[in-house]
């Protein structure tokens, strides 16, 4: 009896510390609530790149992790931002001030992100950004309240720039979207083309987003380069690639080269257009058993494959949840600084960490289109053709401009 009663009270003074715990970490998190922001073009250019899909995947990540962190609920805004800084700054700004969101995810035009998370740093929030490209996200607008989770343009140029000209494409002529997100890519890919013995012999810049590429493809036509890099993405890719079909661009002896090319993207054009075209990728769905796991129930969900970014995001909100659900907080500093403590490695990421300069470093691969005779299936569209290691494809610290890295 004296024992049934010590093993009774012991019981109950682990049960009264275990909810002690709980309500205490809970009353760390600011409103007893987890709230994230969802941010992206949910209409427009990228609406297929990262849009409704991402916020998907989002809540997938949530729905896994239980709806909760240590008893707090997580709760989920959503807004377009039309590919506008103004509106998607003022979007972050009024959840901010009026929802106390803790942290801004999705995130796709460059000049958008970057102007996000201007009010992000000003009201020491956190943002993760999926869809963005820019590497100079976390370079020289690198800040400590914002992480860079996907790909970025250094990566995107190291293997699809190296693998052309490595193979006899050393002349360039560029094609690039007019803002942040083009012009990093165009001098990532202008950098690699020379180093590697290659020439960049002219370039055009056209307005994002931009319907009729006639004009900049007869310039890219009459340069006489072997390859006419394209340094856009989304919408504006399809449309150069399927003008660059009508006016025989292949049959008169140039060569595409896609250096922001996403799943949807090749999908939405088709196989008889894309084969055999060189791409960079930071994932694709059927590259081994995780991932098709995955992919399988988000198509479930969505009646199509994810793309790279819609991945990224489910994997960057399931690493945010472990670390405000560890740390018992949603502060920014201390969610962060686990964040960048805890390797990566999940159906998304291999060897992935988190750098200094709010990069997250993983895994990349090179990969080709198949042709339609190679393919088994809608969504069969790529052949990984190598892996590039994570310390290998993105920018060295070394060459860093963030303040927030110790040279």
């Amino acid at each position: 009896m004296t024992f049934i009663k010590k093993t009774l009270a012991s019981s109950i003074a682990i049960a009264a510390a275990a909810a002690l715990a709980a309500t205490t970490a809970q009353a760390e998190i600011s409103d007893g609530e987890v709230r994230i922001g969802y941010l992206a073009d949910m209409s427009g250019t990228y609406r297929d790149l990262a849009g409704p899909g991402g916020l998907e995947a989002l809540r997938m990540a949530i729905e896994d992790f239980g709806g909760s962190v240590n008893g707090a609920p997580i709760q989920v805004y959503s807004a377009d931002d039309r590919n506008s800084a103004d509106v998607g700054a003022n979007t972050v700004r009024e959840w901010v001030d009026t929802r106390n969101v803790d942290m801004v995810a999705g995130m796709v035009a460059s000049s958008v992100t970057i102007a996000v998370t201007n009010v992000l740093k000003e009201n020491d929030k956190l943002g993760i950004i999926s869809g963005s490209a820019a590497s100079s996200i976390t370079n020289e607008h690198c800040s400590p309240n914002h992480i860079h989770w996907v790909y970025d343009t250094y990566p995107l140029a190291n293997g699809t720039a190296k693998a052309i000209v490595d193979q006899g494409g050393d002349t360039w002529f560029m094609l690039t979207a007019d803002y942040a997100f083009g012009h990093a890519l165009e001098g990532d890919v202008t950098r690699v083309v020379e180093e590697s013995g290659g020439e960049v012999v002219g370039g055009v810049r056209h307005p994002f987003p931009t319907d009729d590429f006639s004009s900049y493809i007869l310039q890219a036509q009459g340069s006489g380069a072997k390859i006419i890099g394209l340094a856009n993405a989304g919408a504006d890719t399809v449309n150069a690639i399927s003008t660059a079909a009508q006016f025989g661009v292949v049959e008169a002896g140039q060569q595409l080269a896609g250096l922001l090319v996403f799943l949807n993207d090749v999908h939405a054009m088709g196989l008889e257009t894309t084969q055999g075209l060189l791409l960079t990728t930071g994932w694709y769905w059927d590259m081994d058993e995780e991932a098709r796991e995955w992919s399988e129930r988000y198509y479930e969900r969505m009646n199509r494959m994810p793309t790279m970014v819609q991945a990224g995001i489910y994997s960057s909100t399931m690493h945010y949840l472990q670390a405000v659900e560890a740390t018992g907080t949603d502060d920014t500093a201390t969610v962060r600084e686990y964040m960048m403590e805890q390797p990566i490695n999940d159906f998304f990421a291999r060897n992935g960490r988190l750098r200094e300069d709010g990069r997250m470093i993983h895994d990349m691969y090179l990969a080709e289109v198949k042709s339609p005779e190679a393919s088994t299936g809608e969504w069969d569209l790529y052949e990984i053709l190598a892996t590039i290691p994570a310390e290998e494809a993105y920018r060295p610290l070394s060459e860093s401009q963030c303040d927030l890295v110790q040279n």
